[in-house]
């Protein structure tokens, strides 16, 4: 108990002053950039603090959060030795630390890792140096030697000991070793090529069998340390009769070289010993002395040429060289030993490791140039050439690699990335070695590129055109607008709205936000509104949002929708002579003389449609005429002429009904009616006109008396065909048609002319004097000679100021709304009153 308190205290004694070094190192190490050094002692507990990592690289407590400091290894194993705080940004031991498991024989002992850091991404290297303390003492290979000298051996003859293990290096390894008291022997350090100490057992004084047959003795060996630990292991000597000779090699020491990819059954070298004594003593064998096992494992010597053969393939990598100790034994039991030291030499068959230590994927497109997206390390276990490794990028993609120290890379961005154009960048890292032949090893690289809204919808058309036939139903579509935009998700989702148009266009029409239909928001009218434009502006949903704007022209088509309109003549020019004391019945005529010949200008039916192109041309026809042959109506003038010269025959009222028909589908039509007198002039006329004013009911009243006489007819047939209707005819006298008819044919009562000349509506005008005729009273009349006067003035009529619109037939647009000063004339129409 008392030995193993005093171990722990030198052990920490040892640990103190290693410590104070290593915070020395850290400290002097802060300023290198991107490489920081620790040094601490083997065997730290659990917890340890090795140095303020966060700090020494210049990151303060508050930017731990978002710096994320953390460790990362190509070599997984080495992890575990380490950890960093989150809190303090502190390095820990977080596993037991011992150099020699870890380093082996190897002079120093370190370990190296990465301290990776993000917002930005960045690399720095760590490395540990792992102090040696004296916690293993000397270890001989075995307990015990057994050893055969026979009594007439020369003082001063040596007898290889092997050599005892220390995994310590340093001053704390393997420093000498003690024998036991005795009068015969006394032990010597030796130091092989290599550095390794072994003993040699010199013969002091000649042996004498007889006195003394054996000899056990206790060999020490002792390190360097403080204090200093120790091994021991007994010597066992038998004192044999004399064989003067011993076996002698050509030479103390051999060396080879073997190439690490040697196949097994290759031969090493050949040593060989000879003796100078006879027969059995001369006779010599060959084997390996004290040799470790993994040693054994590789070589075997032949016992009867001396031949080292390889057994076990090389590993370069593993284990650099070896040291053979071959022993020759003669039949006499004397032996010799030579070292043989064997090179391995490195041959190129290991290709480099890649190992990805941090990827920041998926990167902005808007990252700027130089971004570090991915951290690497390489690593090659071959040495000198085959171990130097160079890297590149293989693949079409902005993104380049640059080397930083320790093995380690960093892949950057070498321009600008454009998610539209390369949603994601496929690389692979090529590392390769500058062996013969060179070896490469690939790794693939997938970098994603997240969307940032760098793009406006754009419209398929920048102008739109619809064309919508008027009437349409409230809500009927007239067109889709679309937008496309190169962003992805909602970045690229685009909506509608309405931005603008023409003055009041907006009521007319409306757009869904998601699809971009445009509908009407009412019926529209050609009549009030040909075309009409809106703006549609599309607008994605990024932040901050993008957008663009198309237009939207809408042409209203004509239908047939507006029937012709008869300006002349008019419907109503009998109410308007009514307003000036004549009769409601008064209607325009006008008088043809019995002299006019073919061709001759009755009238001109004037009428307008307010549709548009095919709908708003107009023809004309006459539909019904007492004598059919005598007028005829220009087929898109609209002039009423004489077919024919007028004759005696040809009755003096002429009633003539004409159509006006569109061009439309279906056509739209209206009638015109147009009272004729046939008469040299208008005295003549004049009887004509009171014969039709006494006698003429009205339609509908001459309709409903011809549909009950033949009521009236068809009922008394039944009865009594021919006698019934002769009583009937002789009790009920003339009727009373006859009766009208024989009246006086010119009313006295009241005037025949109202009193204004002003309803004509043809395009020509002309001045007509009037003769005081026979058969009108006198107190209707003017006295005769006044030939001068124009008909208003003789007929008692007012003169006009202005005149209603008209349009010539066919025009196809509805007449101008602006009023213009009209020339009074007297037309040949004349309204008569028919009371």
């Amino acid at each position: 108990m008392a030995g193993r308190q005093r171990q722990r205290q030198s052990h920490r004694r040892a640990a103190g002053r290693v410590l104070l070094p290593a915070l020395l190192l850290g400290l002097c190490c802060r300023a290198a950039p991107e490489r920081v050094r620790y040094a601490i002692p083997e065997e730290l507990g659990r917890g340890s603090l090795v140095g303020p990592l966060a700090r020494d690289l210049g990151l303060s407590p508050a930017d731990l959060p978002a710096r994320q400091l953390r460790v990362a290894s190509a070599a997984k194993r080495q992890l575990k030795y380490f950890t960093v705080s989150g809190e303090t940004g502190n390095l820990y031991v977080s596993e037991r630390l011992d150099r020699e498991e870890m380093c082996g024989e190897a002079a120093s002992c370190s370990v190296s890792f990465e301290a990776l850091v993000q917002n930005p991404l960045n690399v720095f290297h760590v490395e540990v140096a792992i102090l040696d303390i004296n916690d293993n003492a000397p270890r001989f290979l075995r307990d015990s030697f057994q050893l055969e000298i026979n009594e007439f051996t020369s003082p001063g003859t040596r007898f290889y000991l092997g050599t005892a293990e220390d995994a310590d290096v340093g001053s704390n390894s393997l420093q000498s070793y003690e024998l036991e008291a005795n009068g015969y022997f006394a032990v010597e350090v030796k130091e092989s090529q290599d550095g390794s100490k072994f003993a040699e057992l010199v013969l002091r004084r000649a042996l004498d069998r007889e006195r003394e047959q054996s000899l056990r003795l206790v060999l020490t060996a002792l390190d360097g340390g403080e204090p200093p630990r120790s091994g021991t292991a007994q010597l066992c000597i038998n004192v044999t009769d004399a064989n003067d000779n011993p076996p002698m090699f050509a030479h103390d020491s051999y060396r080879a070289s073997l190439r690490e990819d040697a196949p097994p059954g290759s031969v090493v070298l050949n040593v060989s010993a000879s003796d100078a004594d006879a027969g059995t003593n001369a006779r010599i064998t060959y084997g390996f002395g004290e040799t470790p096992a993994k040693v054994l494992q590789k070589f075997v010597v032949d016992a009867e040429s001396g031949t080292i053969t390889l057994q076990e393939a090389l590993d370069f990598e593993d284990t650099r060289g070896y040291t053979l100790l071959v022993e020759a034994r003669d039949g006499g039991g004397l032996v010799a030993h030579c070292q043989v030291e064997v090179e391995v030499l490195d041959v190129n068959d290991n290709a480099p490791e890649i190992t990805m230590l941090s990827v920041s994927s998926p990167v902005p497109e808007d990252a700027p140039a130089g971004t570090v997206v991915a951290l690497l390390n390489v690593n090659d276990r071959d040495s000198g050439e085959n171990g130097q490794v160079s890297c590149e990028l293989s693949g079409e993609a902005p993104l380049s690699i640059v080397a930083s120290s320790g093995g380690s890379y960093k892949v950057v961005t070498a321009s600008a990335l454009d998610r539209e154009q390369a949603p994601e960048h496929r690389v692979a890292v090529v590392a390769r070695d500058r062996g013969s032949p060179a070896l490469s090893s690939r790794a693939a690289l997938v970098l994603e590129v997240s969307d940032v809204n760098d793009n406006a919808p754009v419209f398929e058309e920048a102008a739109y055109s619809a064309y919508v036939a008027e009437n349409n139903a409230a809500g009927a579509p007239v067109l889709r607008v679309r937008a496309r935009d190169a962003d992805a998700g909602a970045n690229g989702r685009v909506s509608y709205w309405l931005a603008g148009g023409s003055a009041g266009a907006a009521p007319y029409v409306s757009v869904e936000a998601r699809s971009g239909a445009v509908y009407a928001q009412r019926s529209f009218d050609y009549e009030q509104c040909r075309e009409f434009a809106v703006a549609v502006r599309a607008q994605d949903g990024g932040a901050p949002a993008r957008s663009s704007t198309a237009t939207v022209r809408v042409f209203v088509l004509d239908r047939n929708d507006n029937a012709p309109r008869v300006l002349w003549p008019a419907a109503g020019a009998g109410a308007a002579g009514a307003g000036a004391g004549a009769s409601p019945a008064a209607a325009p005529f006008e008088v043809v003389p019995r002299s006019a010949e073919a061709g001759y200008l009755v009238a001109k039916v004037v009428a307008v449609d307010a549709d548009a192109g095919r709908n708003a041309w107009l023809s004309y026809e006459l539909v019904q005429a007492p004598e059919p042959a005598l007028f005829r109506v220009g087929l898109h003038s609209g002039e009423v002429r004489t077919a024919r010269a007028v004759s005696e025959r040809d009755a003096a009222k002429q009633r003539l009904v004409a159509v006006v028909k569109d061009h439309g589908q279906p056509a739209l039509s209206a009638t015109a009616t147009l009272h004729v007198v046939l008469a040299e002039s208008l005295q003549e006329a004049l009887p004509e006109l009171s014969e039709r004013a006494a006698g003429a009911d009205s339609p509908a009243e001459l309709q409903f008396y011809l549909v009950l006489a033949l009521a009236l007819l068809s009922a008394l047939f039944l009865l009594s065909v021919a006698l019934a209707v002769l009583a009937r005819v002789r009790r009920a006298g003339p009727p009373a048609v006859l009766r009208c008819l024989g009246a006086q044919r010119f009313s006295v009562a009241g005037a025949a002319f109202p009193a204004d000349f002003c309803e004509g509506t043809l395009p020509y005008s002309y001045n007509l004097c009037v003769a005081p005729g026979r058969a009108v009273a006198e107190g209707a009349w003017l006295p005769p000679p006044l030939p001068s006067l124009a008909a208003e003035e003789l007929l008692g009529a007012e003169p006009c100021g202005k005149r209603s619109p008209t349009s010539s037939a066919g025009a196809g647009e509805p007449p101008a709304d602006a009023e213009a000063p009209q020339v009074c004339k007297p037309a040949q129409s004349l309204p008569l009153s028919l009371s």
